[in-house]
């Protein structure tokens, strides 16, 4: 036998799992703490998983192993996210029913993730596509609408005739849609809305208390984007209506020259004079094809005069109204009061159009630029005139209210949740129409199923495809036993997603959403891991649902994800060029910092990794890697290639490293040629230097795990199998914690080791070993150095040694100053018994 069998072994060890379901999870278990670890559920594409996919899961996975050996009562779900759009449009294309491809699609996956040994509990496998899933998604939309919290409207969005649908901002990309990149334009239509903006400041206040990314946060912060400041009406010559405008900067009311209003604006058709009608109309349906984030970035302002005029209530001038793009239909009013002097977009504007600039606030002395944001005296502002802007912005509030001109107001970025979508894979709405108005159904008539649908092809109309359903369409109402019609539009993706931490709880109640003793047990998630491209809308739109069901009493906590983890984007293998030339990986090495041609040198090698696409053909397949190198050595290789939270670039020629340590460790204990126990594993006593290793081993790893930081935890391991093969023999007392150790990393081998050692039972519960801090005291250390974040040496000192004494040493050692020389030390930063870094430059 040539090495650790893994074929074999992972095998085994999988049907193990699966028919002892060993990792089936006690309800409620309170004299044991509980632990829920959870990963963003997966999309299921045809295409599978690739290498990058399963990082989150590795790290969720080891978390939730080793959370069990601590003690805890641990759930660790998994179920599909299997709605939407490109399952629909695979379908099109192939005239294959959508239901089909995400059933193969969900299996494939399935099998690859068990493939690579993850704890998952799959009796609690959901399926948002499944109508005793998607039930309860239609309940909670009732409990929206019951609420106030879902309404009706004619809202601006995008439509793509080729898809058939409208799309939200984000599938959008400079007009086209995400999906295809067909073109798409602004058009109003009716829509399903929700009320999210109702939530806005528990949205907000939440996120102190919660242990997330600081820059996920601020980003949730910048979507809700809370601003305070006034509302101010602008009153039209021989015209009954107003403009009303939100600004946060009232005290510049003196200094707004012109007003601008989004093309989209209701306003603007009865505002346009004839003449300008036919190019406020050109420009209208050109704003149509851009994106709202072209709008706002764009940095040449364009825009066109409607011929009608505003008056300026604080000095009763007035200025012309103007249509342009960087103003948004969805933000504030829609309209502006434009005040050149202060907001560097006006003053764009008003250059481009000679429209007139007054500074209401004086710039400082030498200020060169052009308008100016910051504080200061108000000047060219009547009574505000001498005042500071905060004093000056109180008073023009006061002054606003006290004439019936504006009043003081709280503005959100954030805008009501456009819910509807005009296809046919998606959850239908439980609604009916009678006389034109929406009713809930009750719940037993829940859920509303899809109909089975031959074309379900885009209808190229607001309805959708569901509307071709005739006797799916026409019903009776259950409540009143009158005609009425359902509802054609279905949900969005995110419908499903919102909530399925909740029925992995309670996953086949088929009397509630969530049995309430089992949700206090369990809730709030402890650990969410996924990926950063769900920092807002995902994140926020489960956050919303999670409060309206809080609110409501239905669930016992206020946020449902308490510590969120986003892991890095694994990109493709380093791509090899030289003056643009691809040049393969074995021509090419590494000097230092550099990449240059083996056999010249002097020539260098531009190294660079992309992001995995089938258009670059460098997806890489986990099961073709598992095939070769075995499911444990590729999840230490996951683990091993950084830090959990880095970008990094695959290397499929590296696993090999990780396969290694594991054929190292699995000779520690096993005598390849006899299939036994190995002659090396010794009934001896360990020395103390064995036990101080060994615990300061699981100090380590530890405390390694539970940061978070499984790269170090593996260095860690490594470290005690290559001392273990120096010295000669194995303490079997020291074996057993060594397998305990590796257990959540490499959990295949580590459930056959313990076996061989002479237990019958799974280690999945077996107690995690401790360590006794007297083992952890040296009197010296051993201290990796870095230069500008790159390994250069280690050095030893004294384990008592202060910052200053520690960076002399570092500075001082041989090797470190080869690295040094001809450089200017410009900062020393050490972190105590951990690690030097050197900041050079030069």
């Amino acid at each position: 036998m040539a090495g650790y069998p893994f074929k074999t072994i992972e095998a085994k060890w999988q049907r193990y799992w699966e028919t002892n379901k060993t990792f089936s999870v006690t309800a409620i278990d309170k004299s044991r703490p509980k632990y829920y670890v959870l990963d963003m559920f997966p999309y299921p594409s045809g295409d599978g998983l690739h290498v990058g996919h399963p990082e989150g899961y590795t790290a969720s996975d080891i978390v939730a192993r080793y959370k069990r050996m601590r003690g805890f009562n641990v759930l660790h779900p998994m179920g599909w996210d299997a709605f939407g759009l490109p399952a629909e449009q695979y379908a099109i294309k192939t005239g294959t029913h959508p239901k089909i491809t995400t059933e193969k699609n969900v299996n494939r996956f399935r099998t690859q993730l068990k493939a690579l040994g993850f704890s998952y509990d799959w009796e609690r496998e959901v399926n948002t596509t499944d109508p005793h899933y998607y039930r309860w998604t239609q309940w909670i939309f009732k409990q929206l609408f019951e609420r106030g919290l879902a309404y009706q409207d004619e809202k601006p969005v995008w439509w793509c005739a080729e898809l058939g649908t409208t799309l939200a901002n984000e599938e959008v990309i400079d007009g086209k849609s995400e999906i295809g990149g067909f073109a798409c334009v602004r058009r109003p239509l009716r829509q399903w809305v929700l009320k999210i903006t109702e939530y806005a400041d528990a949205l907000l206040a939440g996120l102190d208390d919660l242990d997330w990314p600081a820059s996920t946060k601020e980003m949730q912060r910048n979507w809700i984007g809370r601003s305070d400041g006034a509302e101010i009406d602008f009153a039209i010559p021989g015209n009954a209506r107003r403009i009303r405008v939100f600004t946060t900067r009232p005290d510049t009311l003196f200094g707004a020259t012109y007003m601008v209003l989004a093309p989209e604006h209701e306003l603007v058709d009865a505002l346009t004079t004839k003449p300008q009608k036919r190019a406020v109309a050109a420009y209208r349906e050109q704003a149509a094809s851009k994106s709202e984030l072209e709008r706002t970035a764009q940095k040449d302002k364009t825009g066109v005069f409607t011929g009608a005029y505003a008056v300026n209530a604080a000095n009763g001038k007035s200025i012309p109204i103007w249509i342009a793009d960087y103003v948004l239909a969805g933000y504030g009013t829609g309209a502006i009061m434009a005040v050149p002097g202060q907001d560097q977009r006006d003053w764009e504007f008003a250059t481009e159009y000679a429209l007139p600039i007054v500074r209401t606030v004086a710039p400082p002395a030498g200020f060169a630029g052009e308008a100016y944001t910051g504080d200061g005296v108000a000047i060219n502002s009547g009574f505000l005139d001498g005042l500071r802007v905060e004093d000056a912005k109180a008073r023009m509030i006061a002054w606003l209210e006290a004439g019936g001109h504006g009043a003081r107001r709280v503005n959100y970025k954030l805008r009501d949740w456009l819910f509807s979508r005009q296809r046919y894979w998606g959850e239908p709405f439980p609604i009916v129409f009678i006389d034109g108005e929406p009713r809930a159904l009750p719940d037993d008539a829940l859920p509303v199923t899809l109909p089975e649908l031959e074309d379900f092809r885009p209808s190229g109309s607001p309805e959708g495809p569901l509307a071709a359903a005739r006797a799916w369409l026409e019903t009776v109402d259950p409540t009143s036993g009158r005609p009425a019609r359902r509802e054609t539009n279905t949900m969005p993706q995110w419908a499903g997603s919102c909530w399925y931490y909740l029925r992995f709880i309670d996953p086949h109640n088929a009397k509630r959403l969530v049995d309430p003793d089992l949700e206090k047990y369990w809730m709030p998630v402890d650990l969410y891991i996924g990926g950063s491209e769900h920092a807002v809308l995902h994140l926020l739109y489960a956050r919303f649902w999670h409060k309206v069901l809080y609110d409501a009493g239905f669930v016992s906590t206020p946020e449902p994800f308490i510590k969120l983890v986003h892991q890095g984007t694994i990109l493709g293998e380093l791509e090899y060029t030289v003056n643009g030339e691809r040049v393969a990986e074995d021509l090419v090495e590494k000097h230092g910092d550099r990449f240059v041609l083996r056999d010249r040198p002097e020539v260098p090698v531009d190294a660079r990794a992309y992001k995995m696409s089938k258009s670059r053909g460098n997806v890489v397949n986990p099961d073709e890697v598992v095939e070769r190198f075995g499911a444990d050595a590729f999840r230490l290789y996951e683990m091993f290639m950084g830090p959990l939270e880095q970008v990094k670039p695959w290397s499929t020629r590296s696993v090999d490293g990780t396969h290694r340590f594991l054929n190292r460790v699995w000779r520690l204990i096993v005598d390849e040629r006899r299939d036994g126990l190995a002659e090396t594993l010794a009934d001896r006593a360990p020395t103390a230097e064995e036990l101080r290793l060994l615990h300061q081993t699981i100090a380590t790893v530890s405390e390694d795990i539970e940061a978070l930081r499984f790269n170090t935890a593996i260095s860690a391991l490594m470290e005690l199998t290559n001392a273990a093969y120096k010295w000669g023999s194995l303490p079997k007392t020291l074996a057993e914690p060594l397998v305990l150790l590796l257990a959540p990393l490499a959990p295949h081998m580590a459930e056959e080791l313990w076996q061989r050692l002479g237990h019958a039972a799974s280690l999945a519960y077996e107690p995690w070993p401790s360590y006794e801090p007297k083992y952890l005291v040296t009197a010296t250390l051993e201290i990796p150095v870095q230069i500008n974040g790159k390994m250069r040496g280690r050095i030893e000192v004294p384990s008592d040694a202060d910052e200053q004494q520690v960076i002399e040493l570092a500075r001082a050692d041989e090797t470190v100053l080869r690295y040094l020389e001809g450089k200017e030390l410009k900062r020393a930063i050490y972190v105590p018994g951990r690690i030097v870094n050197l900041v050079v430059a030069g």
